[in-house]
């Protein structure tokens, strides 16, 4: 069980960030001394360049999170990969991404004009968390990563000609339940949900306010299945989870700053980036697949 669980969790973050690794190896390098999870990292095991890596993670992940609402791990979990290994970057951000998505939830609690939308497919999305990480998913990552890949790359390209199609809400909330619970099946089991919900947000053409409620809502549902797994497991250490803690600030100070720059375009252009975001996760699914070939 621990181990398709740690194989799932491994999924995630090269799903979200293959390609960003590519590109952080080159300034931070590749610690082929890591610390495997559950021994102490240390800070004396820590060099500065390290440090000063992990810090600019946090926070330009909280600054993409601040933007979009999504993305954080994007930047944050390649950069401790590299550093450390991947199962202590998807421990250690475990704290970050589920406090940020609380606040977050709060914060725009507001804008969350979906009425029961939101906690159906929050809740969903749990249950199918729940399920996946007991293993309950059969088909091979690499396959998965092209299906996956071949649905978002499909959507992108039909909203490219049809740019102002949405998905009314009436459908959406008849559906809603379904996706969430693949969303969060495909997290449990292969950590790759985000082509799946994000996706699915984007096509309702919610404000950015409003697209940041539902999903923030959602990540925190799935942070409610993963987290206990990860302590039982004991995946998430004390220690890591402290580290966590000074992730969440970090990321916390970049919030603002990523608010701040994208509040300087226009309505529309979110609907864009967030296409920008897909595109990136679709990279990243590739590279995966091609990786696992």
């Amino acid at each position: 069980m621990a181990s398709g669980l740690l194989g799932a969790l491994s999924a995630a973050s090269i799903a979200e960030s293959e390609v960003i690794c590519h590109a952080s190896a080159a300034v931070c390098g590749h610690n082929k001394g890591a610390q495997p999870l559950g021994r102490s990292v240390g800070w004396q095991a820590m060099e500065w360049v390290n440090i000063v890596c992990l810090v600019l993670a946090f926070y330009f992940g909280g600054m993409i999170k601040g933007a979009t609402g999504a993305g954080a791990p994007i930047i944050a979990i390649p950069i401790i990969s590299l550093l450390y290994d991947v199962p202590t970057a998807v421990a250690a951000f475990t704290v970050p991404n589920f406090l940020s998505n609380v606040w977050q939830s709060w914060k725009f609690r507001s804008h969350q004009v979906t009425g029961s939308f939101a906690w159906i497919f929050a809740g969903a999305g749990l249950l199918g968390a729940a399920v996946g990480t007991l293993g309950l998913a059969y088909l091979p990552p690499a396959l998965l990563s092209v299906i996956l890949s071949a649905i978002v790359i499909a959507y992108l390209i039909f909203r490219r000609f049809k740019p102002d199609w949405s998905l009314p809400l009436p459908v959406a909330k008849r559906v809603g339940p379904l996706v969430g619970f693949v969303a969060g099946t495909l997290q449990g089991s292969a950590g790759i949900s985000a082509p799946v919900s994000i996706t699915f947000l984007n096509a309702i053409k919610l404000s950015r306010s409003g697209f940041i409620a539902v999903v923030s809502m959602f990540f925190v549902a799935m942070s409610l299945v993963q987290m206990p797994m990860l302590v039982h497991y004991e995946l998430l250490t004390l220690e890591l989870a402290g580290y966590g803690v000074i992730g969440t600030a970090l990321i916390f100070i970049g919030m603002p700053f990523g608010e701040w720059i994208i509040s300087k375009f226009p309505a529309e252009r979110f609907d864009e980036i967030i296409q920008i975001l897909l595109f990136v996760m679709v990279l990243s699914l590739i590279f995966k697949a091609l990786g696992a070939g």
